[in-house]
């Protein structure tokens, strides 16, 4: 690593030396030499630019890039599909109808910048539905200001503000939260002041024309070369970066399935084979000594039997269910469901096992409440939750289950008055890397794979999952779900 940065270093230090050497023979200023970049060159160069763009993007969306990033790829690379599409209007104005070379161009440009900037949001760790329409939003807005602009014979200096303007105020808020977020490392916040250098040049630009009105696009100012060379050098390096944080988020998850994937065969090989071994034992018993034993004890090691050949089916579908969670086999499909008559329908098929303990259930909820939910995840959420609080409730105990709507989230509560849990333990609960191991009122066992199940699927819904429990006074499971999903 160390290696590559100092030839790099070496690279660019060998590049300027040239470049100063250059210009001392031609003897010719360097503001000069800037000053003669034709603007037509730089809009050649970004077509080009974003040309090559698209298809890297596509290629590696195709090739290499995980389900979860390939959406996030396909965004950026419709941004940059219509900035190439609209710089080609561009350089095609005077020789095709102003409508399309001048209102369509820079309808394209504001669309290109919201998927851009919803690409870049989309790879923060809070994802948050506001956040993108808060993007279209100004998008819609900066769309419509110009084109009424346009349609009211707004001279050309207005409708480069106008487009600076919208520019800036499309970038502003992903930038202010990629700036914002927390756990940033060096290139991050490297790739954030290339964005916060965008934004200042894209001002520096507006203020100049502002200031000293020009009445043609393609200027040959110094400044506007400047910025134009500046703000190309500038999506490049963004360019760059944005595939390097796609690549560093893939890198991430797939170091996350390998350690999942360690501790996965470490629960196969401990868990599974407790159980196993254990009907393994009964069944020989059986076999072997059928004769010796009475109806009654016969009886008796068939329950055990069938009690660990239950614990071993619970624990293997938990396990093949999680595993296709890992490897994206399950498919989120949100729709509109009422979770009052799900939650119902969940403590209908609890009841049985309620009542071997004589437990009561109970079920609250002021409101009929709708949410954008997965039926199936919401139904497996449910099940462990109420299958947990009978597993640790005593006999004659209570379970209520609440239901209520706060804001913009719903939220859903386990509540029981059994054993609880110590606080060594709440920590462990929701990581896979942490062993839990505590036995239920009638010495029920469990992996704790259920409660990473419920994890893993609220966290699909961007939702949130945590316990309160004192030792001996019970525990209240909560988890909460936004009413509307991400798409």
């Amino acid at each position: 690593m160390k290696s590559k940065l100092k030839a790099s270093i070496f690279c660019i230090a060998a590049s300027l030396v040239i470049m100063a050497f250059t210009i001392k023979k031609t003897n010719v200023p360097t503001i000069y030499l800037i000053g003669l970049v034709d603007p037509k060159t730089i809009f050649l160069l970004y077509f080009w630019g974003n040309f090559f763009t698209c298809i890297l993007i596509f290629s590696y969306s195709f090739s290499y890039a995980t389900s979860d990033n390939r959406k996030t790829l396909k965004w950026f690379g419709l941004g940059k599909l219509l900035l190439t599409i609209a710089w080609v209007l561009i350089i095609l104005r005077n020789s095709i109808d102003d409508f399309i070379s001048i209102n369509v161009a820079n309808s394209m440009i504001f669309c290109a910048c919201c998927y851009e900037t919803i690409a870049m949001l989309s790879l923060l760790k809070v994802h948050a539905k506001k956040r993108y329409r808060l993007q279209i939003a100004i998008t819609i807005v900066a769309i419509f200001v110009f084109n009424l602009g346009t349609f009211l014979g707004s001279t050309m200096n207005t409708r480069v503000l106008i487009v600076a303007i919208g520019v800036f105020a499309i970038y502003l808020p992903a930038t202010i939260h990629y700036f914002t977020e927390k756990g940033q490392n060096f290139f991050r916040a490297f790739y954030v002041f290339c964005y916060i250098g965008f934004e200042i040049l894209i001002v520096m630009r507006a203020i100049y024309r502002y200031m000293h009105p020009k009445n043609q696009f393609f200027s040959h100012d110094i400044l506007d070369s400047f910025y134009s060379i500046g703000l190309f050098l500038l999506t490049l390096v963004g360019i760059v970066g944005f595939l390097l944080l796609v690549k560093e988020k893939q890198d991430q998850k797939i170091q996350k399935l390998l350690e999942d994937k360690n501790q996965f065969f470490s629960i196969i090989s401990h868990d599974l084979r407790g159980p196993l071994g254990s009907a393994v034992s009964l069944s020989e018993l059986l076999f072997e000594d059928i004769d010796k034993y009475d109806k009654e004890e016969i009886r008796e090691i068939s329950e055990m039997l069938c009690q660990s050949n239950k614990n071993s089916y619970k624990l293997l579908e938990n396990l093949l269910e999680w595993s296709r969670v890992q490897t994206g086999m399950i498919v989120f499909s949100p729709q509109k469901i009422v979770l009052n008559t799900l939650i119902e329908e969940n403590i209908d098929l609890n009841k049985s096992a309620a009542l071997n303990k004589n437990i009561t259930l109970f079920f609250e909820s002021a409101d009929l409440i709708e949410a954008e939910a997965d039926k199936n995840m919401i139904d497996t959420i449910l099940r462990n939750l109420l299958s947990n609080a009978i597993k640790f409730t005593d006999r004659n105990g209570k379970i209520e289950v609440r239901l209520s709507k706060t804001d913009q989230k719903v939220a859903i509560s386990v509540t029981d008055n059994g054993i609880g849990i110590p606080d060594d333990i709440k920590e462990k609960l929701f990581k896979i890397n942490r062993k839990v191991i505590q036995k239920g009122t009638q010495n029920e066992v469990g992996s704790g794979l259920g409660l990473l199940l419920c994890t893993e699927f609220i966290n699909i819904h961007n939702g949130k999952i945590w316990v309160e429990s004192q030792h001996d006074k019970g525990s209240c499971f909560k988890f909460t779900l936004p009413l509307e999903q991400i798409y």
